[in-house]
């Protein structure tokens, strides 16, 4: 196991990208356990004594964005300053992906500038964290897709130059289509951008109001596959957020 780690993780100079999605991770649903267990018992009208309750200083809430905020600047700075090796930078990593996560968690807080965490807005939040899951994952299985070599000869140079120039329009026509998830899961996974420009565009996207204004069969097929969409965010959304 520990050699398998060396090779596929620690060799490959995936580590911190590991241990940060992992934090992230653990953190966001051991917060979210938290919250829940709070909201519950403050319906219940009971009252705790025990370390699971909401943190007030001076008798102000102070929400856990707050420490997620100060965790990332905190490791970021460290990283930056003192650029640490193996295992110090794993360690910083982890609780970059733990600051990361207490503060997306809470993202629509920073949105609306108000407490808004269980209601429709705070669903945002859910939206947040599924985006940055699914981006840490693109970028830890994925290499990069524009590296070159010192030796590669001026044809091979044009022939990546080319290939970039098409990745990055795929990556483009995905964004104007509405496809933000997939947009930034292909710049370092192309494929998914392939299929996301080659796919239908969403009704309310800009390609959508550009192209589809005279298709009123391309206009409603995007907005039945749009419906099913929601629907199935919606329920992804509940079912992340604790949601009953």
């Amino acid at each position: 196991m520990l050699d398998w780690y060396r090779v596929a993780i620690l060799d490959t100079g995936r580590s911190a990208a590991v241990w940060a999605l992992l934090g992230f991770v653990v953190t966001f649903g051991v917060t979210r356990w938290i919250t829940v267990t709070i909201r519950a018992r403050k319906a219940k009208q009971a009252t705790s004594s025990g370390p699971i309750k909401d943190i007030h200083i001076g008798g102000v809430h102070v929400h856990h964005q707050v420490w997620g905020i100060l965790m990332v600047l905190v490791t970021g700075l460290l990283q930056f300053r003192f650029s640490p090796a193996s295992p110090w930078v794993e360690v910083l990593a982890t609780l970059f992906g733990v600051g990361a996560a207490l503060a997306l968690d809470e993202f629509a807080l920073w949105l609306h500038l108000e407490d808004v965490y269980w209601s429709e807005e705070g669903r945002k939040s859910i939206d947040a964290v599924l985006v940055a899951v699914v981006v840490g994952l693109a970028l830890l299985v994925a290499t990069s897709p524009v590296g070159l070599d010192e030796q590669d000869s001026a044809s091979g140079v044009v022939g990546v130059a080319v290939t970039i120039l098409i990745h990055i329009s795929f990556v483009v026509v995905c964004l104007l289509k509405g496809k933000l998830v997939t947009g930034l899961v292909g710049l370092p996974m192309p494929i998914f951008a392939f299929v996301g420009a080659c796919r239908i565009a969403q009704p309310d996207s800009f390609w959508a109001r550009r192209f589809y204004r005279d298709k009123p069969r391309k206009l409603a097929k995007s907005q039945h596959r749009y419906h099913r969409l929601v629907t199935r965010r919606e329920r992804l959304r509940d079912t992340f957020g604790g949601r009953v």
